[in-house]
C-alpha cells in the first residue's frame, strides 16, 4: 500500500526533518520520500488540518486479559484500542489466567498477537502466579521475548524476594517494573488518606505506603546495580525520592495520565471509574507530578489501561474493582492537562523515551526507514463518546469530557489505521 501524507509537521528530535511542516510518501511501509510538494501516486491520500507525524508511540503497561478474563478484554480488541489511541507498540502485564510466568504463555501472546495492527512486548511475572512467593522462570521468558518483568498490579512485599530478582534480571540486562504499595499500611484503604477520604467516610490509603516501598527499592536496585521502573507514581515525595536516586541508581519512573488530570476531590460523586490503584491523590501531589513530567523526572507515560465489565464497576464504591481503561484518550488527557508542553516533549513521553527504558530500537521519521507513525493533531478539540472506545470494556470517566489533541491513525507493519 502507497501512502502519502500531505503538509504534515514532523516531530521526531532525532530525524534532520523535526519542525518540518512536509509531505511524507511512504512505499510498502517505508518511508520513501519525503518533501514539498510531492507528486506521487498514492492508493491513500492524508491532508489534515494542524497534522503532526511522529515515531509511533508505545504504552508500558496495559492490561489486555488475554488469556482468561476475555469477557473484559481480548488481544484483538485491547490492540484495536491501542491503534485508536495512537500506539504502535505495547507492553501487556501478566494479569491473565494463567498468569504469564513460564517461556509457554510468552509464546502464547506474540504469536497470537503478530496479525494485528500494533506490536504487542508481553511482559513475564516475576514470581509465580503473582504471588510474591518464588521467583518465575525469568530467563526462559526473556529467551522466549519477554520484554520486562512484573508482578503487575500485586507489589512485592518481600526485599529479599525484589534483590533476588534484581540480581537475576542482571545477568541478561532485564528491568524490573514495579507498581509500589506496602500491603501491610491500611490494606482496606479506598481512596488517598485525607480530607477528602475523612469528607466522604472512605478508608483511606495513606501516600506513605507507596514512598516506603520506593525508598526500598531504591536502595535494593542500588545494592544490586541493576534496573527498576516504578510505574503508577502518584505522590510528591516519591518523586524526590526518585530524582535524588537517578543521580547513581538505574532507576526511571512512569505516571499515570489520569493521576496527571485528576485528584482526590474529583471523587466527591463517588465515580467507580476513579476508584484506582496507586489511589488518585492530593492536589499537590498531582501539581507535583505535572512538573515532574515537564522537568524530566518521570520518563514516561504509562496508560494503565485496565478493562473492566460493567457489572465490576457499577456497584458500590466499596466493592467496585480498581481501574480504567485508558489508551485511547491518553495523548489527549496529557495534552489538555499540561497546555503548555510541547509536543516534542510528548513524543519524548510517549514514543522516544519509553523505548530507550525497555532497550527497544527508536523508530525515526527519515528516508528509507521503515514507517512505524503515529499521526495526530494538536489542537483539534474533541469530546470523547463511547463510539470512540474500541476497548471491549468501556470503564473511562473521560466520556462526555470535552479534551484537546485528536490521534488520527498510525501507520505500522506495511498498514495504515485510521480513526473514523
Amino acid at each position: 500500500m502507497n501512502i502519502l501524507i500531505k503538509q504534515a509537521c514532523i516531530v521526531d528530535p532525532t530525524s534532520s526533518f523535526n519542525g518540518q511542516i512536509t509531505d511524507i510518501f511512504i512505499e510498502n511501509g517505508v518511508i520513501k520520500r519525503i518533501g514539498n510538494k510531492l507528486s506521487v501516486s498514492a492508493d491513500k491520500e492524508i491532508n489534515v488540518d494542524g497534522l503532526h507525524v511522529s515515531p509511533g508511540w508505545m504504552d508500558i503497561f496495559s492490561n489486555f486479559a488475554d488469556p482468561g478474563y476475555e469477557f473484559k478484554e481480548t488481544l484483538e480488541t485491547g490492540a484495536q484500542a491501542a491503534a485508536a489511541g495512537g500506539y504502535t507498540d505495547v507492553i501487556v502485564i501478566p494479569n491473565t489466567s494463567p498468569v504469564i510466568h513460564n517461556k509457554a504463555n510468552i509464546e502464547y501472546i506474540i504469536q497470537k498477537s503478530r496479525s494485528l495492527p500494533v506490536n504487542i512486548h508481553p511482559a513475564g511475572a516475576i514470581t509465580k502466579n503473582t504471588e510474591g512467593k518464588e521467583l518465575a522462570e525469568m530467563f526462559d521468558m526473556q529467551i522466549s521475548g519477554a520484554i520486562a518483568f512484573t508482578d503487575e498490579l500485586h507489589s512485592i512485599q518481600s526485599s529479599g524476594l525484589l534483590l533476588k530478582a534484581l540480581q537475576y534480571v542482571k545477568a541478561f540486562d532485564g528491568i524490573i517494573i514495579q507498581l509500589t504499595d506496602d500491603k501491610s499500611i491500611n490494606p482496606q484503604g479506598l481512596m488517598n488518606e485525607g480530607l477528602t477520604s475523612t469528607r466522604l467516610g472512605l478508608p483511606g490509603k495513606p501516600a506513605i505506603a507507596e514512598e516506603l516501598v520506593i525508598a526500598r527499592d531504591i536502595k535494593l536496585a542500588r545494592y544490586a546495580e541493576s534496573r527498576i521502573h516504578f510505574t503508577g507514581v502518584s505522590t510528591k515525595k516519591s518523586l524526590e525520592y526518585i530524582q535524588r536516586a537517578k543521580e547513581n541508581t538505574d532507576v526511571t519512573c512512569s505516571a499515570t495520565p489520569y493521576h496527571l488530570f485528576f485528584c482526590d476531590e474529583d471523587l466527591l460523586d463517588y465515580d467507580t471509574n476513579l476508584k484506582v490503584d496507586p489511589p488518585l491523590r492530593s492536589k499537590q501531589d498531582r501539581d507535583a507530578l505535572q512538573k515532574g513530567v515537564v522537568n524530566g523526572t518521570i520518563d514516561c507515560i504509562a496508560t494503565h489501561h485496565l478493562p473492566h465489565e460493567f457489572d465490576s464497576k457499577t456497584l458500590e464504591f466499596e466493592y467496585a474493582k480498581y481501574g480504567m481503561i485508558g489508551l485511547e484518550t491518553t495523548y489527549a488527557v496529557v495534552n489538555t492537562c499540561l497546555e503548555k508542553i510541547s509536543q516534542q516533549k510528548l513524543v519524548e513521553l510517549l514514543s522516544i523515551n519509553p523505548r530507550r527504558v525497555f532497550r527497544k530500537e527508536v523508530p525515526g521519521v527519515r528516508e528509507n526507514e521503515k514507517a512505524i507513525l503515529t499521526l495526530f493533531a494538536p489542537r483539534q478539540k474533541w469530546t470523547v463518546t463511547g463510539s470512540d472506545l474500541r476497548s471491549r470494556s468501556k470503564n473511562s470517566p473521560f466520556v462526555g469530557k470535552e479534551l484537546t489533541g485528536k490521534v488520527i491513525g498510525i501507520v505500522n507493519k506495511e498498514k495504515l489505521f485510521l480513526n473514523q
